[in-house]
């Protein structure tokens, strides 16, 4: 029923946003796709046919995901996964189907662009966005 194509993107809170942006842009040779206001705090990065987001930990996003990342803390926000185009209604109830809430589906950005997505939890806590992948023409 569901079909994953890809990793869509990766979130990554920091206390050092400008060590990670020296890293993932210099070193790494990301570049800038997307930047959100300071008070947002989101660095969006192109790497290849997914993105890396940058969420400063004292921005409104970075405050959303707790405490700052260390040995024992969260350090991803979330992973997103392409999945095959399949309908909000089928792809909910499949997931109710199996014990497993999903959000309210809602527009974000993302490694295409924006289109609807979902965030469900695995059996860890982790968070994981589910996001159709969008065929090119």
């Amino acid at each position: 029923m569901l079909t994953i194509k890809g990793l869509d993107h990766v979130v990554f809170r920091t206390s050092d946003m400008a060590a990670m942006q020296h890293f993932y842009c210099d070193i790494l040779g990301c570049p800038i796709e997307r930047e959100l206001p300071a008070e947002v705090g989101l660095v969006q990065l192109r790497a290849g046919n997914a993105l890396i987001d940058l969420v400063a930990l004292d921005s409104e996003l970075g405050r959303a995901g707790g405490d700052a990342p260390q040995q024992n803390g969260r350090n991803v926000e979330h992973v997103c996964l392409q999945i095959a185009p399949l309908e909000e209604t089928k792809l909910r109830n499949y997931l109710l189907s199996h014990g497993v809430e999903c959000s309210e589906f809602s527009e974000r950005y993302g490694a295409q662009g924006f289109g609807r997505s979902t965030y469900i939890q695995d059996p860890q806590g982790n968070i994981i966005e589910l996001k159709p992948f969008v065929q090119s023409d």
